[in-house]
């Protein structure tokens, strides 16, 4: 029912949630000897999600791991300003998203209300 009222932004918030905790997790790693930053492919999710696939199956199916521009002595993978901004980019289309959710809730309730 959810699809029919908030069409793919309500899996597209599920998604960008999941999103945040992989960039999150490679924040937290930063200094972590050997860990591997990963990355979802948000659009091979959000595909995946829309052709039936439960959003921990989406996830699992779209996590990559960076490519580095230059490894660290240690083998970590993380390139803290690079996390950051994903991060940060995330974070805005997550705000979007929602904003774009609580307007569309907003309107069938005032249609409901008959306002």
């Amino acid at each position: 029912m959810s699809e029919r009222l908030f069409g793919i932004h309500a899996a597209a918030l599920e998604l960008r949630s999941q999103r945040m905790g992989v960039l999150t997790a490679n924040i937290a790693n930063a200094a972590t000897p050997g860990f591997k930053a990963r990355d979802m492919d948000f659009a091979a999710a959000l595909a995946a999600r829309s052709n039936g696939a439960d959003t921990t199956r989406a996830v699992e199916g779209s996590l990559r791991y960076r490519v580095p521009v230059m490894t660290s002595a240690d083998g970590n993978t993380v390139d803290l300003a690079g996390e950051q901004i994903a991060f940060a980019e995330n974070a805005v289309a997550y705000s979007a998203t929602l904003s774009f959710l609580q307007g569309r809730a907003e309107t069938l309730r005032r249609a409901l209300k008959g306002e």
